[in-house]
Parts: C-alpha cells; sequence; structure tokens
C-alpha cells in the first residue's frame, strides 16, 4: 500500500462536518473504482466506512482495512460483520449475500460525505437494524436531486436491484460533478500561473 499521508479520511469528514458535492462526488467515483476492482478479483470488502479509507497528499483515496474482507469464489457468504450504521438488510437479517453488500455500503458512505451522518445512526442499535429493515432514510433539503437518485438507487432492500460500481461511476450526478470540480481546479491554477507571471514582470 503506497503512503496515504492525510490519513483517515473519518478526520477530514469530522473537521469539514461534511463535504461538497464536488468532493463527494471525487471520493464515491474512486471507492467505486476501488471496490470494482476488489470484486472483479472475488474480493468484498464488507467493512466500508470512512475510518477504512486513507488519503493520499493529492487527495486521492486508498481503501485500507482489509481484515473483514472475503475472498470468494461462490459470491455467497452469511457470516455477519462491518460497522453497524453500514449494515445492508440482508446482513440485518442473519441471510446470505453477495458482493453488493459493498454497493449498499457505498450508498451510506456517500450519504455520509454529503450530510454528515449515517442515514440509520442512532443511539440504539435495535433500532437503527429497524430503520435499516424500513430503509427509513431522511433525504436532508440540501441534497442535489442527483445526489439523491444516485444513494436511492445504491440503498436498494433487495441486493439485486442495487445499481453497479460501473454505473455509479458513469452516474450524471458523479461524472458532473467531476466534470465541474477539474475545471474548477483547472481555473485556479491558470490563476495561480498568471499571478506568478505578472509577480515576474
Amino acid at each position: 500500500l503506497e503512503i496515504a499521508s492525510e490519513g483517515e479520511l473519518f478526520k477530514h469528514l469530522r473537521n469539514n462536518q461534511r463535504f461538497d458535492e464536488f468532493r463527494s462526488a471525487k471520493y464515491t467515483y474512486q471507492v467505486a473504482d476501488a471496490l470494482n476492482y476488489c470484486h472483479l478479483n472475488n474480493v468484498i470488502h464488507r467493512d466500508l466506512k470512512p475510518e477504512n479509507i486513507l488519503l493520499t497528499s493529492s487527495d486521492d483515496i486508498k481503501l485500507a482495512d482489509f481484515g473483514g474482507s472475503a475472498h470468494t469464489l461462490s459470491n455467497k457468504r452469511k457470516t455477519m460483520c462491518g460497522t453497524i450504521d453500514y449494515l445492508p438488510p440482508e446482513m440485518v437479517d442473519g441471510r446470505t449475500y453477495n458482493d453488493s453488500v459493498d454497493q449498499w455500503c457505498l450508498g451510506v458512505l456517500c450519504y455520509e460525505f454529503l450530510v454528515g451522518s449515517a442515514p440509520f445512526e442512532s443511539k440504539d442499535t435495535q433500532k437503527t437494524y429497524e430503520k435499516i429493515r424500513r430503509l427509513e432514510v431522511h433525504y436532508p433539503s440540501l441534497l442535489s436531486t442527483g445526489a439523491k437518485d444516485l444513494i436511492s438507487k445504491l440503498l436498494r432492500k433487495q441486493s439485486d436491484g442495487r445499481i453497479t460500481l460501473v454505473d455509479v461511476m458513469k452516474h450524471p450526478w458523479t461524472q458532473q460533478n467531476m466534470q465541474k470540480r477539474n475545471a474548477l481546479l483547472e481555473e485556479r491554477a491558470l490563476k495561480s500561473r498568471a499571478a506568478a507571471a505578472s509577480n515576474v514582470n
């Protein structure tokens, strides 16, 4: 694993309270890309959360903590593992599951990026489980229509109804925000170069 000098993404999320849509879209895209690579190699992460994502000096993510991951060719598991707020319905109910549990976790993660807290968070474990079973998600007004659309397509009770990781990367909300972010960064870079040139002159 390459050095991730900026540490856990969790620290940055807590310091910022929440991320804007540009930053959230970038991280969502990169996590989806990393998970897709895992799935192509028959690995299910099973414990996706901000604490298990590291940041490099260039603000790129690295998936970490594969201690709870599973390497499986059958793609059918029943072991309950992960973090309570991120558990999918099939794990809560003790049913068999496949790699789409990671898509569910990505939906929870994307929501937490944008809102600052997990959608099913509760002080009581059983209440959290009930909220997950009922798919009790409150979408604050600060969320854009595109963000809500992507999150709702990841947080599906039926695992086969969840959007694929490739489609997460292709989703209009992801693509549009990444393009806007890149354009903004390029504009800042041009202004910085222009300012540097004027100082030389």
